[in-house]
C-alpha cells in the first residue's frame, strides 16, 4: 500500500505525483487556493487547502494513513511551516509513515568560488532564504530520528522543464544573456526532480542527496542554445555589471559552485536529462516546452 501526502503540490510536487500515479494507491497534495485545488483534483490528487498553520481534521485523517511524505514548501523566517503542525498531532498520529522527502536547495552551500561541492562540503549560505532552508533541513532530520523513519534531503539545483525554460523566456521576450566571467550554474529538469524523489522513496533511502545535472554551465550558453533550436537570434550579451536585475536575481550571481551528483548516482539513479542540451533538444522535438512534464517515468 502506497499512500503519499505532498505538502506543496506546485510545479515539482505535481511532477512527483504524476510519476507516482501508476503505483500509488492514494496521492494527496496541498495548495493555498480553491481554484488550484480544482486543478489538483483534475490530476487525481486529493486536494487540501493549507496555508502553513493548523491541520484540518480531514488532513489529519489523510496523514494518519499516509506511508510517504513529501515536503515542497519553503520555510519562512520563523522556521518550517509543516513540522509544527505535524508535531501538534502527536507521535502516534502517522503510524503508517515509512519515508519522508524534503525538497531543499543547493543554495545552502553558499559561495565556493566555483569549486566542486558534494554532500560533505561546508554549508555557508549567503541569503536569508538559504539559511532558513538549512535550519529546516536540520529540523527534518531530527524529526526523522524522533519518528524512526528515514528522511531524504534533496538539495535541488535550479529547476526547469515544460513551461519553465529558456524557450518560454525567448518567446515572451524576457530572455537575457547576462555574462559574468567564470560564472556557472547547475540545473535540474523537473522530471529528474520527480524521478530522484520516487527512486529514493522506493528504496526508503535517507540522508542528503544533491539532485543536479552533470554539467554546470554559464547561463548565457543555455539561452543561446535554445535560440538556436528555435531558429531565432539570441539576445545580445550584457556584462553583469551593466545588467538591470531584480535584487533576488542578482543575488544568485553572488554565489558560484559546481554541484556533484555522484552520491545520488551511486544509489542507482540515472538522470533522464544529464545536461541542458539534451533536455532542451527533447522538449523542442516533442513540442512539450510550453506544457506539462511527462507523466510516467517508472
Amino acid at each position: 500500500m502506497t499512500r503519499v501526502f505532498i505538502f506543496g503540490a506546485g510545479y515539482s510536487g505535481q511532477a512527483i505525483a504524476r510519476a507516482l500515479a501508476p503505483v500509488a494507491d492514494f496521492i494527496a497534495g496541498t495548495t493555498r487556493s480553491e481554484e488550484k485545488a480544482e486543478g489538483l483534483q483534475a490530476q487525481g490528487i486529493a486536494p487540501f487547502i493549507y496555508a502553513g498553520k493548523g491541520l484540518s481534521p480531514e488532513m489529519a485523517a489523510a496523514l494518519s494513513g499516509s506511508t510517504h511524505l513529501v515536503i515542497s514548501i519553503a520555510p519562512g523566517e520563523d522556521g518550517d511551516l509543516v513540522l509544527p503542525a505535524l508535531r501538534g498531532l502527536g507521535g502516534s498520529a502517522m503510524p503508517a509513515m515509512q519515508w519522508v522527502g524534503y525538497l531543499s536547495t543547493v543554495g545552502v552551500y553558499g559561495d565556493h568560488g566555483c569549486a566542486w561541492v558534494d554532500e560533505e562540503s561546508e554549508c555557508r549560505p549567503v541569503s536569508s532564504r538559504s539559511r532558513w532552508r538549512l535550519n529546516a533541513e536540520k529540523d527534518w532530520l531530527n524529526f526523522g530520528r524522533e519518528a524512526g523513519v528515514p528522511v531524504a534531503l534533496l538539495r535541488l539545483s535550479g529547476i526547469y522543464g515544460p513551461g519553465r525554460n529558456a524557450f518560454v523566456n525567448l518567446a515572451e521576450g524576457k530572455a537575457k544573456r547576462i555574462v559574468k566571467p567564470g560564472q556557472v550554474f547547475n540545473r535540474i529538469h523537473v522530471d529528474d526532480v520527480a524521478g530522484a524523489t520516487v527512486h529514493l522513496m522506493r528504496g526508503k533511502l535517507g540522508g542528503i542527496f544533491n539532485v543536479s545535472d552533470d554539467e554546470p554551465s554559464p547561463p548565457q550558453d543555455v539561452v543561446a542554445y535554445a535560440a538556436g533550436l528555435m531558429g531565432v537570434e539570441p539576445p545580445p550579451e550584457i556584462p553583469f555589471d551593466e545588467a538591470q536585475m531584480m535584487p533576488m536575481a542578482r543575488s544568485f550571481y553572488g554565489e558560484c559552485k559546481r554541484v556533484s551528483n555522484a552520491k545520488l548516482k551511486a544509489t542507482g539513479y540515472r538522470l533522464r536529462y544529464p545536461n541542458y542540451r539534451q533536455a532542451l533538444t527533447a522538449m523542442w522535438a516533442a513540442g512539450t516546452w510550453k506544457g506539462q512534464a511527462a507523466a510516467n517515468m517508472l
